[in-house]
């Protein structure tokens, strides 16, 4: 679940949630004096861990050329089954 920035309308306090999308242009009242809060957007940090990412590339020492997801692939998949 993605963490929500909101403001309280009357006293300007800023807070967080955790709230399902669904949830996140209702959050509640502010916690501090019970009034409206109105979402705030802000910068969010993504890391994308998975295979064919740089990160993940360098387990294939002996490819042939960045980008070679087949090659990343079949070694993720020996390395799942416990192989090397």
């Amino acid at each position: 679940m993605p963490v929500y920035e909101y403001a309280c309308a009357d006293c300007g306090q800023h807070t967080e949630r955790l709230l399902p999308y669904a949830r996140a242009a209702d959050p509640g009242p502010c916690p501090d004096c019970a009034g409206p809060l109105e979402r705030r957007f802000s910068r969010v940090a993504v890391r994308l861990n998975a295979w064919g990412f740089s990160r993940t590339d360098g387990f294939v020492p002996d490819r042939p050329g960045r980008g070679d997801f087949r090659t990343v692939a079949e070694r993720a998949d020996r390395i799942a089954e416990g192989g090397g």
